[in-house]
């Protein structure tokens, strides 16, 4: 019995031996094959990115499935066997764009490279911002879109691309008429309504009413009370920023005088949208001006949609930052230019 049980106890260990010897094995073939597959990931990889071949080259290159090397193309990508160096102008675009984001708390932060004039900027934010309202407009759901008005939300109207979305709706934010009864040239909503089909809802009276009286009538009207009924249905808002001095749009237009104009400044405004001045800490100013704007940008504030400002240089900077500040808008498209001054403040 002693030696039988010598013999079971050495056959017992022959067998823990085995096993030991098979799982190390084991593991020893299991490291060579991620090894093999990670040198198989470089392989693909390197052709893919540095080689420049296309997917279906790389497959039949590596004698794989174009599925397979599409795996190991994203496997060196997971084991951070590539690393990146971004060497292009939307770069540092990028990168200003989170800056502000993280800085203002910020939604949304499109910003373009600045072009070498001031109209070649204008139309690459136009762009930008024709691209944000396009993917709107695509969605298939019935949505409402609220809109201001100004230089840069005509360039973006100009910009989209003709899309059929019958189904949405758009309406104005602010009069579509300037003093005296002189039309806004090139209107946004009704332009882009043209180009996507969208229902359009305009508002047919000045920015800023003659008396406060006058914007009492006005606001008794359909077209304001249609507007009224809009404004919690709206999911987003793409508005343009102005700046309140003596070469904003605000003065030049008319829809200010002189006097005025000297009043907002002495009472801190830095910016407008749609008619409502506000200060640097984008508040809503009182006085007679405000008073008298006949636009629901003020009744905007108050609803949960996303808020886009689409506005650039130098004389908007305070603006913009103030509006960014007030939280009147969280989301801004913007040039590189733009975004770095509003850093550096």
């Amino acid at each position: 019995m002693p030696a039988l049980r010598t013999i079971l106890r050495l056959k017992d260990a022959r067998d823990i031996q085995g096993r030991t010897f098979m799982s190390e094995r084991l593991a020893v073939e299991t490291r060579s094959r991620q090894g093999l597959r990670l040198e198989q990931a470089a392989r693909a990889a390197w052709l893919y990115y540095v080689g420049r071949r296309t997917q279906d080259e790389v497959a039949a290159q590596l004698n794989i499935s174009r599925q397979a090397a599409q795996r190991l193309i994203s496997l060196a990508l997971t084991e951070k066997l590539i690393k990146f160096r971004f060497d292009h102008e939307v770069g540092p675009c990028m990168e200003a764009g989170d800056a502000l984001s993280r800085r203002f708390g910020l939604s949304l932060c499109e910003v373009v490279p600045t072009m070498g004039s001031n109209s070649a900027t204008l139309g690459s934010v136009a762009i930008a911002g024709a691209q944000f309202l396009e993917k709107w407009l695509s969605q298939r759901a019935p949505l409402v879109l609220g809109l201001g008005t100004g230089r840069t939300l005509r360039a973006i109207a100009n910009e989209l691309s003709p899309v059929a979305a019958p189904q949405h709706k758009v309406f104005a934010l602010c009069g579509s008429i300037l003093p005296m009864g002189r039309a806004i040239a090139l209107d946004p909503v009704l332009r882009i309504a043209e180009r996507s089909d969208a229902q359009c809802f305009s508002l047919p009276c000045p920015v800023i009413a003659a008396t406060v009286e006058e914007r009492a009538v006005l606001q008794k009207q359909q077209p304001y009370e249609t507007l009224r009924e809009l404004l919690p249905q709206a999911r987003c808002m793409l508005v343009g920023i102005g700046s309140v001095d003596w070469k904003s749009a605000l003065h030049s237009d008319g829809c200010v005088s002189d006097a005025e104009l000297t009043t907002l400044i002495e009472g801190g405004a830095v910016g407008e949208i749609g008619g409502w001045s506000y200060d640097a800490d984008g508040r809503l100013l009182g006085g007679s001006v405000n008073e008298r704007v006949a636009g629901v940008w003020h009744l905007a504030l108050r609803t949960g949609a996303l808020r886009v400002g689409a506005a650039f240089g130098a004389s908007k900077v305070s603006a913009i930052r103030a509006a960014m500040i007030g939280g009147m808008v969280d989301g801004l498209i913007t040039d590189e230019a733009t975004a770095l001054a509003l850093l550096a403040t």
